[in-house]
């Protein structure tokens, strides 16, 4: 197929949600023909498609309708595997050891005619939530001096300048101010309300809606660059090109309608209060398994809107990311100051949920997530034999009742 290409549209954490494939694939198949399509990281993740399906539906989507790539803190090592490395840029992401850069630094497409250079970033905060284990041997430059150097060795080659950002939009803005060459930057991560398009000098900072309820789009005009932003419209028929994709996601969808029980009070028909939850949770972990202390964060969970029974696919939603229950030594510093300790989780990850609180002085040890205690606390852990999601389904359901067998039966 022959493309010409008239504008450039970006979507953004899209997280797995793959429950709204029916308005996201034949859109963007629609769109495909005349449209550069990009995604701005953390399309990996978030759901129990990803859970179930280890992100091969979601690789599919990326290398059958994508074109080029940020790379998102979420499913951070799919971008390296073959088929999505060779879609993905990044100007800001080196080798450690050598310094290299881990991704091609950018595109250069021809949209109406301009030369237009569509290179992405990843800012330090999103690249530290990658687990520890997963970001190994790589590093992150900081995001304005690595553009303004890919700029500076490409300007003679190129009219406009697009980023893919992962980094937040706020941070997008302070970007924007420090590099006024870029016309538009998409961007991600940061699951605020805001999208804009706003206007920082002469560059355009748009974001399109997360979890695949839309997307962001620019084209030029006259000499500059216009922004908007649209949601995927209602669903509609798959095309045929998509049928096997669509019938994957389908079977897999089927098996997250499986129930599991029924949910107590008072989270039953309602938004999950997901801080709620988790400090139920840390406090049934103190008592029940009898741990020192309990330190779980807010973000390990996602909230979900449940009705009066759970099912598969409303746990691997609420807690998509598998996390392992471990016990985490702390360094002498940090189990006589806790207070220290905690601020800095804090600043990192988000709110915290604990038990007891507050924590007490001389503490040696703490139950976490293998997450916080592989990428904050060291890494020195044994396994509690529980993972986060079976304590998160016990506090949040009751068992469905054991089917009555019938008379005879053995």
């Amino acid at each position: 197929m022959t493309r010409a290409y008239g504008q450039i549209v970006a979507t953004t954490d899209v997280h797995s949600t793959l429950d709204r494939a029916d308005s996201l694939l034949p859109h963007l198949y629609e769109l495909r023909p005349t449209s550069l399509i990009a995604d701005c990281g953390d399309f990996f993740e978030g759901t129990g498609y990803y859970r179930l399906g280890k992100g091969a539906i979601e690789r599919e989507i990326l290398t059958t309708l994508y074109d080029v790539l940020a790379p998102g803190n979420h499913g951070w090592p799919h971008y390296f595997e073959p088929g999505l490395r060779e879609k993905t840029v990044c100007a800001n992401t080196v080798d450690q050891a050598t310094g290299r850069p881990l991704f091609d630094r950018l595109r250069i497409v021809d949209v109406h005619g301009r030369r237009v250079a569509v290179t992405a970033v990843i800012e330090l905060q999103a690249f530290n939530t990658i687990p520890a284990d997963q970001r190994a041997g790589h590093r992150v430059t900081d995001p304005a001096t690595a553009l303004r150097h890919v700029m500076l060795e490409h300007h003679h080659h190129v009219d406009s300048w697009m980023v893919l950002s992962h980094s937040g939009f706020d941070e997008d803005l302070k970007l924007a101010a420090a590099c006024p060459f870029v016309d538009v930057i998409f961007a991600g991560h940061c699951h605020s309300d805001t999208y804009g398009p706003v206007n920082v000098g002469d560059t355009l900072v748009v974001k399109g809606r997360e979890l695949a309820a839309g997307y962001a789009a620019a084209e030029p005009v006259g000499s500059g660059w216009v922004a908007r932003t649209a949601t995927f419209p209602a669903p509609s028929t798959v095309p045929d090109d998509l049928t096997a994709l669509k019938e994957k996601i389908a079977s897999t969808g089927r098996m997250l309608t499986a129930r599991l029980g029924t949910v107590n009070e008072p989270y039953r028909n309602t938004d999950l209060d997901r801080h709620r939850l988790l400090k139920d949770v840390a406090d049934q972990l103190h008592t029940g398994l009898g741990a020192d202390a309990v330190i779980l964060n807010d973000t390990t969970l996602r909230p979900t809107r449940l009705s009066d029974v759970l099912t598969l696919g409303d746990l691997l939603a609420i807690e998509p990311f598998d996390n392992q229950l471990v016990h985490a030594f702390l360094p002498d510093t940090d189990a006589e100051g806790p207070d220290r300790l905690l601020t800095h989780l804090a600043e990192q990850v988000g709110p915290l949920a604990i038990a007891p609180w507050p924590l007490p002085k001389g503490i040696r040890s703490v139950l976490t997530t293998d997450y916080l205690a592989a990428t904050y606390l060291g890494g020195r852990t044994h396994h509690a034999g529980l993972r986060l999601g079976e304590a998160v389904r016990r506090t949040l359901a009751a068992p469905l009742p054991e089917p009555e067998k019938e008379e005879g039966a053995r």
